[in-house]
């Protein structure tokens, strides 16, 4: 639902006798369904594409995905409890067009990753950053560059660039905390000055809603998140400094796997043919666009 001046000051009210949990219903996690104007993107099977599928995936004839609600709008619930999002539109194209029925599962964030390297999942799509850490240990098909961007309440004289002593709210395991917080509060203990309150959250929209309730002086996220989670909060947050670190998401799968050529095949298809930029655009994300299927952020040289 999108929040009120009223929910907020609920929210503020209870902060002190309930969990953040209890109250996410106030930002991203029960939005109603899927945005005005949105349908379903299912393409039809390629066989050329279906064919370049490992026999192990394709033996079920299922692409099982692990993903980790809530992150809107890559991937959330709607108010039925289904699994919805932009990520998983992509995802669910993608099987399309290798020939593949989507099976989305939902799990902790952290579990994901270690799942899709022992075999038990295909590929993880939760909003996963491609970066040379990861990909010591995994794929990633590509399907969007965005960056990290800060929100906080109207008025806030919040600075990303200078947050010693503040309380800041991330996602937890996130780059956010990870690349962008804790470094952070790194130097400003190196420096003498006082550290960064790291809030950390199971969830995006807990930590957007440690912000509104004013419980943090600002929260990090992926910018296609913050600017989700300000959309929908009725003038009670707002984008605080500009976006940095731009990197690209990215669907996981297993290092050297033939999957990701498969799916990498599948993604070019849908650039070629508009339907990957009218997903996007259907989840009003107008930048950060690929021009051609990249694994790794690096072009697949002709062989899709």
């Amino acid at each position: 639902m999108r929040p009120t001046n009223l929910c907020a000051r609920a929210a503020a009210a209870a902060l002190a006798a309930v969990s953040l949990g209890a109250l996410s219903a106030c930002v991203t996690n029960t939005e109603g369904g899927n945005p005005d104007g949105w349908e379903p993107i299912v393409p039809a099977e390629r066989p050329e594409i279906a064919a370049m599928v490992p026999d192990g995936v394709a033996a079920d004839g299922k692409l099982s995905v692990g993903t980790n609600p809530p992150f809107a709008p890559f991937e959330f619930k709607d108010s039925a409890g289904n699994l919805i999002g932009l990520e998983l539109d992509l995802g669910r194209a993608v099987a399309a067009v290798m020939g593949l029925e989507f099976d989305p599962q939902e799990m902790d964030f952290s579990m994901i990753l270690p799942a899709v390297q022992a075999g038990t999942l295909d590929a993880g799509m939760s909003g996963f950053t491609d970066n040379e850490e990861r990909r010591q240990s995994f794929d990633f098909v590509n399907f969007l560059y965005a960056g990290i961007q800060w929100a906080a309440v109207p008025g806030s004289d919040v600075d990303p660039d200078n947050p010693c002593g503040l309380t800041i709210a991330v996602q937890r395991t996130t780059v956010s905390e990870t690349d962008d917080v804790r470094p952070k509060n790194d130097e400003c203990i190196a420096n003498g000055d006082d550290p960064i309150n790291i809030l950390s959250f199971d969830s995006s929209d807990n930590a957007a809603l440690a912000a509104l309730v004013e419980r943090a002086d600002a929260f990090s996220a992926d910018s296609p998140v913050t600017a989700w989670a300000v959309e929908r909060s009725d003038g009670q947050l707002e984008l605080i400094g500009e976006m940095f670190d731009a990197a690209p998401y990215g669907f996981a799968v297993p290092k050297d796997s033939p999957l990701a050529p498969a799916m990498a095949a599948a993604m070019q298809h849908l650039i070629e043919t508009g339907e990957y930029q009218r997903i996007l655009e259907q989840w009003n994300v107008s930048t950060g666009y690929l021009n051609e299927a990249l694994i790794n952020e690096q072009p697949l040289n002709g062989k899709v």
